[in-house]
């Protein structure tokens, strides 16, 4: 397990963040767990295995352990909370968030970003916003993206067994997922990727969701509620949204664009 060596800042945000450099030479996005926002290390767990699986571009990511004689040397993380396990991001240097960029011609990963979409309308991500994509400039105008920041999945950061069970099932009015739309040059795209996730193991989904630290607090009736919510919506739920967002949200864009 990597151990953090400098801390470099609080960042932005309301989900607890801090960037930490760890001993393997890199630099890391930390969540904590916080009065409030108690589901938000699992709810980043959770996106992160299922990113990585499905081969989304999600930063890599780490459980770590902070020792408390590092946390006690920093104000910053002396108030946090007690839990042994924290979640770590690696932080993408020299990227753009949606809202810096005015103009895009093209993103070179675009073949991902129909298997964005679906994993966000999957998981009931409403916090898809421009600041949770970032753009790694290639060239003029040309950027590769990446997805960050899965705090607010299952339609919360301190959802209840009954809200996932509830969760919506409508379209969200996001203009990121607009955005990404422009660039997926075949509705294809999209069914392929509703196939892919329709056809993950129910057994890796249960080890993903065991593997949750158990100082995070999540009981096994929630673990239980996460797996039958993801084999709920994907099998009843994600294919009713994606035709109902190739219909309402990808056809319109991209019949205005050959108007």
């Amino acid at each position: 397990m990597i151990e953090p060596i400098a801390y470099l800042k609080k960042l932005e945000g309301k989900s607890n963040a801090h960037l930490i450099t760890f001993n393997d030479g890199r630099d890391y996005v930390v969540k904590y767990l916080q009065p409030g926002f108690e589901k938000t290390l699992p709810n980043e767990w959770v996106s992160y295995c299922l990113a990585r699986f499905l081969n989304l571009p999600i930063p890599f990511a780490h459980l770590v352990e902070i020792p408390s004689d590092f946390s006690s040397q920093v104000p910053e993380l002396e108030q946090m909370s007690n839990n042994k396990i924290q979640f770590a991001s690696l932080y993408l240097p020299e990227c753009y968030n949606g809202h810096q960029i005015s103009s895009i011609n093209q993103i070179t990963n675009h073949e991902i970003l129909a298997g964005i979409i679906l994993f966000d309308y999957w998981l009931s991500n409403k916090d898809r916003t421009r600041k949770n994509i970032l753009l790694k400039e290639v060239d003029e105008t040309t950027y590769h993206l990446s997805i960050i920041d899965h705090a607010e999945i299952f339609g919360s950061y301190n959802w209840q067994l009954s809200d996932i069970e509830n969760l919506p099932e409508e379209l969200t009015k996001s203009a990121t997922h607009q955005l990404m739309a422009v660039y997926i040059n075949d509705e294809k795209y999209l069914k392929n990727q509703l196939d892919v996730i329709q056809k993950i193991p129910a057994l890796l989904l249960e080890e993903i969701v065991e593997l949750i630290p158990d100082d995070w607090n999540v009981s096994i009736e929630e673990k239980k509620g996460i797996v039958s919510t993801l084999l709920k919506r994907r099998k009843k739920v994600l294919p009713l949204l994606m035709n109902k967002f190739i219909k309402n949200v990808y056809r319109p864009l991209h019949n205005k664009k050959t108007d």
